[in-house]
């Protein structure tokens, strides 16, 4: 299985299935070779790509303005990119929630 990240420049890059109308905000799992992640907002007007840039910067302890799409804004499956943000940050995210 290929990991869901990986260090680029001064951040890591991270590949997101979102799945939003969920009924909460979760990490629900692994999809294919994408982080799956639940977002309770609907994909109408940017509200489930705002909803899940909060999520993660929350999850993360990373500012929102650090995280951006590197491609897959309109899509399902997306690419983050999260400034200043350490390896060792997504492999604890990954142990928290079994991973």
């Amino acid at each position: 299985m290929d990991l869901f990240y990986k260090e680029d420049n001064n951040g890591v890059v991270v590949r997101v299935k979102a799945v939003p109308n969920s009924s909460k905000n979760e990490v629900s799992g692994l999809y294919e070779d994408a982080l799956k992640i639940k977002i309770k907002a609907p994909a109408v007007e940017n509200k489930a790509n705002e909803e899940l840039v909060k999520f993660i910067s929350k999850l993360l302890k990373v500012p929102k303005s650090s995280i951006s799409f590197k491609n897959g804004e309109t899509s399902k499956l997306k690419t983050l990119y999260i400034d200043n943000c350490s390896i060792d940050k997504i492999k604890n995210l990954c142990v928290n929630i079994d991973l």
